[in-house]
């Protein structure tokens, strides 16, 4: 078979890799000049692990290939994926279809022989449908029919999830389509993973709905944690406790400074409007992204707290600038509020991360310094604030970070460290959760968005 996909971005490009992997000649269209001179000499635009020697190997095959020509990309292809950015409307929070429906006029009218239009993209419930009208107004010509396949991909972790995912999810009306997108998927029948076969508008609502449930079991054991600070329990064992319960499962209930991302701030605020023009509010989905957002608008208060004195001219070390290890994701990173927050208190800030410090930069006040490695970063630091959980953190032993470090405060927001370890060695530790005694904390100010409040 031949692909095409128009798109390459994060889930166009992981996309593409891995449907090369299984065999299939897929050639990918990116129209900024940029990216796409870098694609071909094969410099990623994204830090995914197992991404570029992936996308090496198929190109040295013969089965990925870049190119900037949509008619070249579309040529002989049996399925056009459509994977552009949505990205929210600002002042709504609705999905931005521009490049959705740009992309699509664009095949559309290129187009010479009959093609399955799938949106990979997260799009809103009904734009499934608007791109088949489009393709019969300006193709009744052709027999182009549209399906949607959303992706279930984890920045660090995108390859394996495609490779191995728990479920593929087509939504298709046609019995050509849904062959087609079967063809494609074929090699994962060997690992038996089920292919949900649905409706247009079911398949793209099962994407808003499994981020938007996912971010609700953050949000939840985030405000758990706070209950244990007040009242002296460790919400480590009530993750567990929760967790042993197969109706609820053990995954997401890992507390922390409130979730970012490219996927859960953007589809729960997406969710939360179409579940209003729908006339149908989710008002649990409105209220996680009211809390989320309360949550990271705090830290910078609570970090300050913890530091118990005026941080003006006092250095900072902050470890981990991106959403979450294994990426270099910053869009809606908790470490932006709480890094200008700290900025603006007049601290000195180091911050280092593995992956994710160039794409920092531009969010981050001018004022921030970078280190070149953990160690740098905690030389000398007052305070140290863990943002992000990478691994290579968790290996800074207390006698390490005693002997590189000035001050005794560490207000750990990923819980990566042990808080006995580091109050033997001397240190005053701030984790999430994890109180050994009960200690009064002020109530979070939530401030719901009127429109999503009443709708």
């Amino acid at each position: 078979m031949k692909i095409a996909i128009i798109g390459g971005g994060y889930v166009g490009l992981v996309s593409a890799a891995c449907f090369a992997e299984f065999g299939v000649e897929v050639m990918v269209a990116e129209t900024d000049p940029v990216r796409l001179d870098r694609l071909r000499a094969g410099v990623m635009p994204i830090y995914e692990p197992g991404l570029e020697e992936l996308v090496a190997a198929n190109r040295a095959a013969g089965r990925l290939g870049f190119t900037g020509a949509l008619d070249a990309a579309i040529a002989g292809a049996q399925a056009v994926f459509i994977a552009v950015g949505t990205p929210s409307r600002r002042g709504g929070g609705h999905a931005d279809l521009t490049y959705v429906f740009a992309a699509a006029e664009q095949v559309l009218t290129s187009l010479d022989h009959p093609a399955v239009l799938v949106t990979k993209s997260t799009v809103p419930v009904g734009t499934g449908r608007k791109l088949a009208q489009l393709a019969a107004a300006l193709r009744p010509d052709l027999a182009v029919e549209v399906a949607s396949n959303p992706e279930f991909l984890r920045e660090g972790s995108a390859i394996g999830d495609f490779m191995r995912p728990d479920r593929v999810v087509v939504g298709a009306e046609t019995e050509r389509a849904r062959s087609v997108l079967r063809a494609l998927y074929r090699p994962l029948n060997l690992i038996e993973t089920p292919i949900l076969m649905t409706g247009l508008e079911t398949a793209e609502l099962i994407k808003y709905a499994a981020n938007a449930f996912l971010a609700m079991k953050v949000t939840f054991i985030n405000e758990m944690a706070d209950l244990c600070e007040a009242v002296g329990a460790d919400v480590h064992d009530v993750a567990r406790g929760m967790g042993f319960d197969g109706r609820i499962g053990r995954k997401f209930l890992h507390p922390g400074p409130g979730f970012g991302g490219s996927c859960f701030p953007k589809d729960t605020l997406a969710l939360a409007r179409i579940a209003q023009d729908a006339r149908a509010p989710s008002r649990l989905t409105e209220t996680v992204v009211a809390v989320n957002e309360a949550r990271k608008a705090g830290l910078g208060r609570r970090i300050i707290d913890a530091a118990g004195t005026e941080l003006r001219g006092r250095r900072v070390a902050v470890l981990g600038l991106a959403f979450k290890p294994g990426t270099d994701d910053m869009r809606d990173s908790p470490a932006i509020p709480a890094i200008e927050a700290l900025a603006e208190a007049g601290a000195h800030i180091v911050a280092y991360d593995p992956a994710a410090m160039e794409a920092a930069k531009p969010l981050l006040p001018a004022s921030v310094r970078y280190a070149a490695s953990a160690p740098e970063a905690i030389k000398g630091a007052e305070l140290l604030v863990v943002m992000t959980e990478w691994n290579e953190f968790r290996a800074l032993a207390p006698a390490r970070l005693a002997a590189a470090m000035r001050g005794r405060i560490i207000v750990d927001l990923r819980n990566i460290f042990d808080p006995a370890a580091m109050r033997n060695a001397g240190f005053v530790y701030h984790g999430v959760g994890r109180g050994h005694a009960p200690r009064k904390i002020a109530p979070q100010k939530i401030e719901l968005d009127r429109e999503v409040e009443h709708g």
